[in-house]
């Protein structure tokens, strides 16, 4: 049998659209969710992104952030009937503010997973407040703690490494230096947890905002290296996948490369077409997209 993927609701945030894609009328102010992941079905749970460490951090970037009823870590995994000290590994897609922090609530004997050039990545200075002080503290006692606390990969040198069987990480190529993908095995085929990849599923992959050229994607509006790159990374991320799931927009399913419909909380799961998706999801319109 397959593993399964859940997404985890720990938060939302508002930022300027052009932040999601590039150019997308700028100045408009866009609330969207921030989601982690949950695999199921292998010889462990894994959890990939932790979110926030707070609401309030997020004025660090000058957006807003929100637990809403429901939302957060212990929440999301209270629903699987798990709890933090029962997840033995935590991965990052990257360590932006909006993933990386909650991993000092993990228990030191959680490992925590991450490609080593991320870690890197987060002090070169580059991307400044994206980064903050107490996510990368925390993960530098991780690295001096005894017992496997942390554990970082070399995906720029080796094709991808094994968490555990049906789990591997690759390098994703763009967003960050050091970002990486995490690709799930399902009895549908492969998932591509694909962190900050993508943002907007439908002005990214179906109608890409100002692109002309065939299944040319869009770029986001944040991203650390060239717009070719981007590109790059995104197609990476659809390629041979029947899933793709970001870490700001609902999964999307794919054939051939191209973006069929959608799913709710989970891959597999009950295919939306995109005839029937109602744009990005909230909670009041949630009941169209799972009928």
């Amino acid at each position: 049998m397959g593993l399964e993927v859940h997404v985890l609701d720990l938060g939302d945030i508002a930022l300027d659209t052009s932040f999601l894609v590039l150019a997308q009328d700028p100045g408009r102010r866009q609330e969207v969710p921030t989601f982690g992941f949950l695999i199921t079905g292998g010889e462990a749970p894994i959890v990939v992104d932790t979110g926030f460490s707070e609401p309030g951090i997020m004025a660090n970037l000058g957006m807003e952030g929100w637990w809403r009823d429901g939302q957060g870590m212990e929440s999301a995994l209270e629903k699987h009937g798990l709890t933090m000290a029962d997840i033995p590994y935590v991965l990052h897609t990257h360590l932006h503010i909006d993933h990386a922090g909650y991993d000092d609530k993990f228990p030191m004997q959680t490992t925590v997973v991450i490609n080593r050039r991320e870690l890197e990545y987060s002090v070169s200075v580059l991307m400044g407040e994206q980064y903050p002080a107490p996510y990368i503290k925390h993960l530098v006692d991780r690295l001096h703690h005894e017992g496997g606390a942390l554990r970082l990969l070399d995906l720029e040198l080796v094709d991808a490494e094994e968490i555990i069987p049906g789990v591997r990480c690759v390098a994703a190529g763009g967003h960050t230096e050091g970002s990486m993908n995490v690709l799930v095995d399902t009895d549908e085929g492969v998932a591509c947890i694909s962190g900050d990849v993508i943002y907007d599923v439908v002005h990214q992959l179906v109608d890409p905002h100002l692109q002309r050229m065939a299944l040319d994607p869009a770029v986001t509006g944040n991203h650390g290296g060239s717009k070719r790159g981007e590109k790059g990374a995104i197609r990476n991320a659809v390629n041979g996948m029947r899933f793709v799931l970001p870490a700001h927009d609902r999964p999307a399913v794919l054939e051939a490369g191209r973006v069929i419909g959608r799913t709710f909380d989970r891959v597999p799961g009950p295919l939306i077409e995109n005839d029937a998706w109602p744009g990005k999801l909230t909670r009041e319109n949630q009941e169209v997209a799972t009928r």
